[in-house]
Parts: C-alpha cells; sequence; structure tokens
C-alpha cells in the first residue's frame, strides 16, 4: 500500500475574544497615565506614574497577548497537532486512534460560535482542544477527515 501523504489542512489559534480584556487594559492604562502625568508637583511621580503604567501593560497586556500567540491547533490529513502556551508542549493525535469528535459549549462560546472540541481516542480522557473558533466547522472537518479513512461518525451536534 502506497505511503499517503500528508496535508495541512488548516491551522489556527484559540478564539480572539480573549484579547478583548487586554485590550481594554492597555487603553485604560494610556488614558490614565495621560491624566497624571504633571498632575503632582514631586520630582519623580511622573517616574513612579509612567514606572506603574509600564508594568500594568506588560503583565495584563502583552504577556497575555503573547501566550494567545504561543497558542495554536494544526489539523492535518493524519493528525491533530495541539501547542500550548510559550512552546510548553506539543502534542499530537493521530486521527487513526479518533473514533468520535464532539463538541461542547459553555459560556460565552456559543454566542461567538466557538467550542470546545473533544477527541475521543478510547484512552482514559478525550483531546480537548479549547476554545476553537467554528467549533461546528471544525468538528465537521475532522468527521470527513474520519469518514475518508473508512471510520464514518455519527452526526452529533452541540
Amino acid at each position: 500500500m502506497p505511503a499517503v501523504d500528508e496535508r495541512v489542512i488548516a491551522r489556527m489559534r484559540p478564539h480572539a475574544r480573549v484579547l478583548v480584556l487586554p485590550v481594554l487594559v492597555l487603553w485604560g492604562s494610556l488614558g490614565l497615565a495621560t491624566l497624571l502625568v504633571d498632575r503632582v508637583d514631586w520630582p519623580l511621580w511622573n517616574v513612579a506614574v509612567l514606572t506603574v503604567a509600564g508594568i500594568v501593560v506588560v503583565l495584563l497586556t502583552i504577556v497575555p497577548t503573547l501566550a494567545w500567540l504561543s497558542r495554536g491547533f494544526t489539523f492535518t490529513t493524519e493528525r491533530v497537532v495541539t501547542r500550548s502556551s510559550f512552546g510548553g508542549t506539543r502534542r499530537e493525535t493521530m486521527l487513526a486512534r479518533v473514533h468520535d469528535v464532539t463538541v461542547r459549549r459553555r459560556g460565552m462560546q456559543a454566542l461567538f460560535g466557538a467550542g470546545d472540541v473533544l477527541l475521543s481516542t478510547g484512552g482514559d480522557r478525550a483531546v480537548v482542544l479549547s476554545d476553537v473558533p467554528h467549533a461546528s466547522l471544525v468538528q465537521r472537518m475532522l468527521s470527513e477527515q474520519l469518514g475518508s479513512r473508512g471510520r464514518a461518525l455519527p452526526e452529533t451536534e452541540a
């Protein structure tokens, strides 16, 4: 049997709505720092205001944005690859091991069309792809990939 060439179907990151709070913190920090600069007649006042604003921006804006950028999902014809924050964990799940694909929606995920995609592999716990945008589309794509491998899956709706 000839080897099948593996192709990348899609690459994506978790839903971008998690970046709303860091953007609001950035705007609030810059606005508050602008209001507070040159308000007090103390030589180190401006340094203190800008230092605190810088620390807040780094911790509450830049770090969460970099964490979001470092997470991702890659779907190929043979496997699903997940990366977690700051390159710490890379997990590969072979599609040959997957026997069920389910979408779970919690909280605001349904409003944005996102969801958690659960890949059942027969092990103790399912592989969870957290906060996937267009989760129903990803579920359908994975089901089609499994179906083309000769393993038809029942249609499951969230």
